[in-house]
């Protein structure tokens, strides 16, 4: 798993990062809520663990906020209060699960696999993606906009369909380069802006209203035009 962890306590930070790390995990660690927030919305992460009570911006704003901005990767939230009001008050916030401290790294590391099994079964039932007049069948493998059928390139198929499942948010050349080529390439490559220009002048080229667009300085969204 890709794990995002949250905490700004050192020791139990470095006991968690150790233990997921020896279980072949791979750990990126914020030790306050604004910079865990920054890499939640820069990064893709199978899951996010996330104190309650953090420096700059408390576990719960971080998890609202993303919630809000289209981000969906489940959230276990570790906090030492355990009342049955702040359980609530953490899931109502947008938490897929609540741990309260002191835990067994079992029951931690149980929780999270749980988490991301749910989250995969959720995904592979997922078999027909649409935004706006754009669809994709990923069974057949077609691709339409206003029921016209676009012809795509197996890299291009993978790029949209990263694009699609993540409407409405910036997706960042790093999270093109992890999730669609699968390992980093050269920063100063331009891989990634011939890809998105082919693939502009399939979806958008014909049509009136553009759906893919660049933002200057943090990526490209794809969106529909109200």
């Amino acid at each position: 798993m890709r794990i995002l962890l949250i905490e700004d306590d050192t020791d139990t930070a470095a006991y968690l990062a150790k233990g997921l790390n020896e279980c072949g995990h791979t750990v990126h660690l914020a030790h306050d809520g604004k910079d865990g927030l920054f890499m939640a919305l820069d990064q893709t992460y199978e899951v996010l663990i996330v104190d309650r009570m953090l420096p700059g911006m408390d576990g719960l704003t971080v998890i609202r906020t993303l919630r809000t901005s289209g981000n969906r990767t489940p959230a276990l939230i570790l906090s030492a209060l355990g009342e049955v009001d702040a359980r609530v008050e953490g899931l109502r916030a947008g938490g897929d699960d609540y741990l309260v401290k002191p835990f067994a790294f079992s029951e931690l590391l149980a929780r999270l696999e749980a988490l991301v099994r749910r989250t995969a079964t959720a995904t592979e039932q997922t078999t027909h993606l649409k935004v706006g007049d754009l669809e994709m069948d990923l069974l057949s493998r077609e691709v339409k906009r206003n029921r016209q059928t676009i012809e795509l390139q197996p890299r291009e198929f993978r790029l949209l369909e990263f694009l699609m499942r993540n409407s409405g948010q910036v997706v960042t050349r790093t999270m093109l380069l992890e999730n669609v080529w699968d390992y980093n390439f050269d920063p100063q490559t331009n891989v990634i802006d011939v890809h998105i220009s082919r693939l502009r002048s399939k979806i958008d080229k014909q049509f009136d209203q553009p759906m893919l667009h660049t933002v200057r300085g943090a990526g490209y969204v794809l969106r529909a035009e109200r």
